[in-house]
């Protein structure tokens, strides 16, 4: 039973309730299905991480780390992006290790963004850029990518900014598409906000996960942008341990004075045994270099065990995510074939439309293929059972 309240309430995101996702795991849960659903890994972490973290307890490092992050482990987050993208970030004053990188997201939006202003950003996309401009007293401004090469058009970016554009969010590798920016797409990105105050907000957690001989084009690897982009990413994406919720930021010290300041009041300080043991990790720079290797085969897997299923699968270059059109065989809503496999078939996936603020169908699901080889296989033989409707 709730405790009533005689406070009356005026809700900043009012239309902000139960989502599909919430709906999906309830489902999941009673019909027991298999889990292709959510972007997290169902493997274990390398157990050396396990006993860095073991070893920092019990070494009393049990305290408030640093507010902006442990030394060491911020100089080897400025040498990787020195060494992997020729960017030389200032690892005491423009290196932020934050409390995942949700954190660091919420910090740079809340702490760039005025109320007035206005954040372009990409659909579909991750579900919190819409609602942390929100609360900023800002406003969104979504631009659709292309379906179903799922591409930027930038001249409907360039037609979109006004003078109260204060930020333009990018995400790549892209979460659910599985695409990733070309060097063209940060030159035009450069190109258009060259002369302007516009702050880049560049969602990088699957920086590591490219497949096929593809770069990595990130903010850091051109100049121009560095110079105006706060770039995030996750050490729980990177090593298999979501749960963990460490992440960092790199930008420019002016942009990352403001960061800061949010975060000593948010956080102050992400954990400190994990980043003790982040650091001694990191050391080794195969255990992220290895990566896209490592989730490339898993794609291959995926790819290889549902060719016969009626479903077409776009490509993934990147991420953790394939993206499955089932138009060709069925005119239900991607919200309604998702409950159907699962009640009917037992697998859980997620719907493109939740991506989208209007809800938009393109008959398209996302499939997360950071699983086990079991939870793969089970998860396609019951795709490749699908019926037409």
């Amino acid at each position: 039973m709730s405790i009533p309240t005689p406070v009356q309430l005026r809700s900043k995101l009012p239309d902000v309730g139960t989502t599909i996702f919430s709906v999906i795991g309830q489902l999941s849960a009673q019909h027991q299905a298999v889990n292709l659903s959510q972007g997290a890994p169902n493997f274990p972490c390398d157990p050396r991480l396990i006993a860095g973290v073991t070893q920092a307890m019990e070494a009393n490092r049990n305290q408030y780390a640093p507010m902006t992050g442990l030394g060491t482990l911020k100089t080897l987050i400025a040498g990787k992006a020195a060494a992997l993208y020729g960017a030389h970030y200032d690892d005491d004053s423009e290196v932020l290790v934050t409390a995942s990188a949700s954190e660091g997201i919420y910090c740079a939006i809340s702490g760039l963004v005025h109320p007035g202003d206005e954040v372009i950003y990409f659909e579909p996309s991750f579900d919190s850029y819409a609602p942390i401009v929100r609360l900023q007293g800002a406003t969104p401004v979504a631009i659709k990518l292309t379906v179903p090469d799922f591409a930027v058009n930038w001249d409907e970016v360039q037609a979109a900014i006004t003078p109260r554009t204060r930020m333009i969010i990018v995400n790549t590798p892209h979460n659910p598409s599985g695409q990733v920016f070309s060097r063209d797409d940060l030159e035009q990105l450069a190109a258009i906000t060259r002369h302007t105050d516009i702050v880049i907000l560049s969602d990088e957690v699957y920086e590591h996960i490219v497949f096929d001989g593809l770069k990595h084009h990130g903010m850091a690897t051109h100049p121009a942008l560095a110079e105006r982009s706060v770039i995030i990413s996750s050490f729980g994406k990177t090593f298999h341990v979501t749960g963990w919720r460490v992440g960092y930021c790199l930008a420019p010290a002016a942009l990352m004075d403001e960061v800061i300041k949010v975060h000593q009041f948010l956080m102050f300080s992400a954990d400190t045994p994990m980043q003790y043991a982040f650091a001694d990790y990191m050391a080794d720079p195969a255990r992220y270099l290895s990566l896209g290797e490592f989730y490339q085969r898993k794609r291959d897997l995926m790819q290889t065990l549902l060719a016969d299923s009626p479903f077409k699968l776009l490509p993934s270059a990147g991420s953790f995510f394939l993206l499955a059109s089932y138009e060709h065989f069925s005119d239900e809503s991607d919200s309604e074939m998702v409950k159907r496999l699962i009640v009917d078939y037992g697998v859980a996936t997620i719907p493109l439309s939740a991506f989208y603020t209007d809800g938009t169908d393109n008959k398209l699901i996302r499939l997360s293929f950071a699983k086990d080889e079991a939870t793969l296989r089970a998860g396609a033989q019951a795709l490749c059972q699908v019926k037409p409707r």
